[in-house]
């Protein structure tokens, strides 16, 4: 009994120092402290009574290891919960011309706008509130930074350069090969060429805007003409996006577009070599909806911030989605009902969003479809304001943490155990802050 005492106790103590030793790697001085504290206290009465430096009480022995036996038992069985079904899927077609991107594309063209406004009349005032903002990296911005703005500018620069790539002209000889020697490949060269996960799904019309929003191509109808979507993430530095709504967000935004883009640019043009159809759908220029292809790809689910969700990064992740009709092994989605449990008591991206733009009420079903619903408005107005993407409801998310032992512990028990999303929410609230600041901007990207 004493040797387990004094066991137990010099393992909290481990486990904290180790929670300690990560905190400071990941910059976070309050979990750092916190770590520590609970680390040098919790094990006092353990190493206390099995030293037997106190006096020898069978039974409260008995009590100090059955509640953190018993504990551990409760937080690791497996309980999943009940979950809110629902409609998951849209019954109708997103048009790409009701996207905030869209409208500020065609704001002073008189036509267009007269026309839009004309069937949106609804749309009209809301718009003309963020129509009235500096706008997004605009010099006026509340967050004008020249040397990270710059920066953002000329990632987004070669964006633009690969939009004559996104589609083309396939080799006209085609070259066989098994659908499974071409998911491996796929999958392999993706993540070499730098993507954190690829999944594969078959494609239905709602993953296909009904009209496209943007360019040349406004009001252009979208065919729903490829059988596959491969839908590839690529992971965002947190320690940029914790600056948010500061420049280096915008910065990091920027790049992960440029090389999520680059990646689907380039699987395109490797499925056409060998003969078949393949069109890559990336930043500015998509005919599909990114995050329901990744979602039914198997890459993750959709949160209460509307983004995607990843077992790996949560939705601190860029997407880009390639469109084919090579013959590949889809992933057959299994939903994590989890996720969406651990929204529903979360909370924080709707807390901390300077906008007020996340809904934070229980999910229900909008518009036919079971979802939390953004105020697309309120968000695109700030990023107005300030110049920035924000990035605010990534950089606190809990799922947000880095992809490391630690983190993917916790991540483990939450989708495994309902009792432990509740622990695990508390736990990220005193480690982290319920309401955690943006950090400093680096001194090497401040204009001084």
């Amino acid at each position: 009994m004493k040797l387990l005492l004094i066991l137990t106790g010099i393992s909290i103590l481990i486990f904290f120092i180790w929670f300690a030793i990560v905190s400071i790697k990941e910059k976070e001085p309050l979990a750092t402290k916190r770590s520590l504290l609970i680390g040098f206290t919790l094990p006092i009465p353990y190493l206390l009574f099995g030293l037997e430096i106190l006096p020898d009480i069978y039974w409260l022995d008995i009590i100090m290891l059955a509640d953190i036996f018993l504990t551990l038992f409760i937080l690791i069985i497996p309980i999943k919960g009940k979950h809110i079904s629902g409609n998951e899927n849209p019954n109708n077609r997103f048009d790409e011309r009701n996207t905030m991107f869209s409208r500020k594309e065609i704001t002073n063209k008189s036509k267009l706008q007269d026309d839009y406004y004309k069937l949106n009349p609804d749309k009209l005032k809301l718009d003309k509130q963020w129509q009235n903002q500096p706008g997004l990296m605009s010099e006026k911005s509340s967050m004008y930074s020249s040397l990270t703005f710059a920066a953002a500018n000329a990632s987004f620069f070669p964006i633009e350069q690969l939009r004559p790539f996104v589609n083309g002209t396939k080799n006209a000889i085609k070259r066989e090969f098994t659908p499974e020697k071409l998911t491996k490949f796929i999958v392999n060269w993706s993540k070499k060429l730098g993507a954190v996960s690829v999944g594969f799904c078959n494609m239905q019309d709602y993953h296909y805007y009904l009209a496209r929003g943007r360019g040349d191509v406004y009001g252009s109808k979208v065919e729903p003409k490829y059988n596959f979507g491969i839908a590839l993430t690529i992971e965002m530095d947190k320690d940029f996006l914790a600056t948010g709504p500061a420049g280096p967000t915008l910065m990091e935004s920027a790049r992960q577009y440029m090389n999520s883009g680059v990646i689907a640019v380039q699987i395109a043009k490797f499925i056409r070599e060998l003969g078949y159809e393949a069109r890559a759908h990336i930043d500015g220029n998509y005919e599909v909806i990114a995050p329901l292809v990744a979602r039914d790809a198997g890459l993750g689910e959709l949160g209460r911030m509307g983004l995607l969700m990843t077992p790996q990064l949560g939705p601190r992740v860029r997407l880009a989605v390639i469109t084919t009709n090579i013959p590949v092994i889809t992933n057959k989605r299994k939903p994590d009902y989890t996720v969406q449990d651990f929204c529903s008591i979360c909370k924080k991206c709707a807390d901390v969003c300077p906008s007020q733009a996340i809904q934070k009420g229980p999910i229900s079903e909008m518009e036919g479809v079971l979802r939390w619903k953004i105020n697309h408005e309120k968000c695109y107005g700030y990023w107005c304001a300030t110049g920035t993407d924000c990035g605010r409801c990534m950089s606190v998310c809990p799922y947000s943490h880095p992809n490391n032992l630690l983190h993917n512990m916790v991540r483990w028990g939450i989708g495994n155990n309902w009792l432990f999303r509740r622990v695990a929410l508390l736990m990220d609230d005193f480690f982290y802050g319920r309401k955690p600041k943006p950090t400093k901007v680096p001194d090497w990207m401040r204009v001084d």
